[in-house]
């Protein structure tokens, strides 16, 4: 039982079904994301079903203001049993020399600053509460560099490389931290990182290797219990992430060129 569960990106997706999952198991939930109008339907059904105060603060997480005053916010929480879900993610398919500047922007704001600022707001009275425990969200991409998805990878790197830095750092305190590493799975995540005038078809992953929503958040929820430093959802992802990390890299070069490509125009 949490006293607070704050979670970014909750209106949809991992989010959403975190907020689910855990409002029965927490005094307070603190529910981030861009859609005021998703999130208050949200925070109305789950104070309702569970009891539980549930606290919408509507937050750009690209927006360095927008940011300052949720930190500010995040500062003032404290409790015996936090949690922190660094959820919110972009992504931006395509090839990087055709990307806007300021989809990258963006992308790095929320992908990594954001997740580093809102870590760093909780941290005092993370160290001062009974137990506490951090979820960032990476991905399979992090142990990839993948063309078309260069800018996402790279982001999703940074995320696993942050926790597990993180986690050696609070090794000797009550502070547990997760970095969760899913496969593809089927959310809004494909439309928003799809560039305007792109095939629908073009996000290169196989039906087969897709991972339910379910699973990534029960599977995430039991690492970090357990205090485990990296979740891979589902067998085939905990295969795929050993073998990306085991295999050269020049194997993983040559897999990764001659992958098939289909960030093509739609004619």
């Amino acid at each position: 039982m949490y006293s607070t569960v704050v979670i970014t990106g909750a209106s949809s997706g991992f989010g959403e079904a975190f907020a689910q999952h855990l409002a029965a198991k927490c005094e307070h939930m603190v529910l981030i994301a861009r859609s005021e109008d998703k999130l208050r339907t949200m925070a109305a059904d789950l104070s309702n079903r569970c009891n539980t105060q549930v606290e919408v603060i509507p937050c750009d997480l690209s927006d360095a203001q927008a940011r300052a005053a949720l930190t500010e916010r995040l500062q003032q929480i404290n409790g015996s049993k936090l949690l922190l879900i660094n959820n919110a993610g972009l992504g931006d398919y395509g090839e990087f020399c055709s990307s806007s500047p300021t989809t990258n922007r963006m992308l790095m704001e929320v992908n990594m600053t954001a997740p580093v600022e809102l870590t760093r707001a909780m941290l005092p009275a993370m160290l001062q509460a009974e137990t506490a425990h951090i979820i960032n969200i990476a991905s399979l991409a992090a142990d990839l560099a993948i063309p078309d998805f260069a800018m996402y990878a790279a982001s999703k790197a940074f995320v696993a490389s942050f926790s597990e830095a993180l986690r050696l750092e609070l090794a000797k305190t009550n502070i547990h931290v997760t970095a969760v590493c899913p496969g593809p799975v089927h959310t809004n995540f494909g439309e928003v990182a799809r560039r305007t005038g792109k095939s629908k078809k073009e996000v290169p992953f196989r039906k087969w290797f897709y991972t339910t929503i379910p699973c990534v958040v029960e599977s995430a929820l039991s690492a970090v219990q357990k205090n485990k430093p990296r979740c891979y959802p589902s067998f085939k992802i905990r295969l795929a992430g050993l073998f990306v990390r085991n295999a050269p890299l020049w194997l993983l070069r040559m897999i990764m060129g001659t992958r098939p490509r289909r960030a093509v125009p739609t004619t």
